[in-house]
């Protein structure tokens, strides 16, 4: 009976002669075993999905706090002044005009009111003692206390000494109301051979209750029209009861309450701009000042 087939081959592989291993290849071997070990050793690194850190937050300075896009591009649009700072620069720059045209102003009429009392300039204005369309005896210290508003006309005057009457009545109405007896309406008669007390009297009620009308003699008129600087001529050689006109200087002097000259006002200044200018030198002036 013949033996099995696999019997027979493994009888003849052990049959066959064994091959012997080279003294380098059993070297390699050990050298690839030991850094096998030393690998298995070695401490592997975390998987990434085994450790996660937790998410950084990056550090952001916000200078503007801004919800929308749209506010951050209008504050950078409008620029670092807003309305609210160029209003405040307006008012400001509107106030120092407004302090400086004022003092500009107050300068001048310091200067005008100073003007008039230097050495060597003449001065206008002095004593004198006249009567009113009462009777009763006026001089320059019964002026005194208060500015006074002097004008010299006379009462057969045609045109012009109403007209400047009229005014003299509107500026002193101006100022009464927001000065009260601080001012006081003088009228000078140039023509004392025919306006007396009873003239004056009957004339200036016309105009204003509270107008202060002066006579006297010729020569005190003339002395008064002198220290105050006031033309004035009459014709001469006039016979009785003939009508004749005088000429004579058209101005209001302002009087401070020392009876110091203070200004003129002219033709040219209307109620309104002579009542302010009167105004102004009451507001500058230091001193006592009546109103009653």
């Amino acid at each position: 009976m013949a033996p099995p087939p696999a019997t027979t081959a493994r009888a003849v592989v052990n049959a066959l002669p064994r091959a012997t291993a080279s003294p380098q290849c059993t070297r390699f071997t050990r050298l690839l075993s030991t850094a096998r070990i030393a690998q298995a050793k070695r401490p592997s690194a975390p998987r990434p999905s085994s450790f996660q850190s937790p998410p950084c937050q990056p550090l952001v300075q916000r200078r503007f706090k801004f919800k929308t896009v749209e506010e951050a591009k209008s504050r950078y649009r409008s620029g670092p002044f807003s309305w609210k700072a160029g209003l405040l620069f307006v008012i400001t720059a509107a106030g120092l005009v407004w302090y400086f045209e004022s003092e500009k102003e107050r300068m001048r009429r310091k200067r005008i009111a100073e003007s008039t009392k230097g050495v060597g300039k003449p001065k206008v204005g002095g004593p004198f003692e006249l009567i009113d369309q009462y009777g009763n005896k006026v001089s320059d210290q019964d002026l005194k206390g208060r500015y006074s508003l002097v004008y010299f006309g006379f009462t057969h005057c045609p045109d012009i000494c109403p007209e400047e009457l009229d005014k003299m009545a509107r500026m002193f109405d101006l100022v009464e109301a927001q000065r009260p007896g601080a001012l006081t309406p003088v009228f000078v008669t140039c023509d004392p051979a025919r306006d007396g007390p009873k003239e004056l009297k009957e004339y200036l009620v016309e105009f204003h209750p509270k107008f202060v009308g002066l006579t006297g003699t010729y020569e005190q008129i003339k002395a008064m029209c002198k220290a105050y600087r006031v033309y004035f001529s009459t014709p001469s050689d006039v016979k009785p009861g003939q009508d004749y006109l005088v000429d004579h200087s058209i101005y209001f002097y302002l009087m401070d309450p020392e009876g110091d000259f203070v200004e003129a006002l002219g033709r040219q200044h209307s109620p309104e701009q002579g009542a302010k200018v009167i105004l102004d030198h009451m507001k500058d002036w230091k001193g006592v000042l009546k109103t009653s």
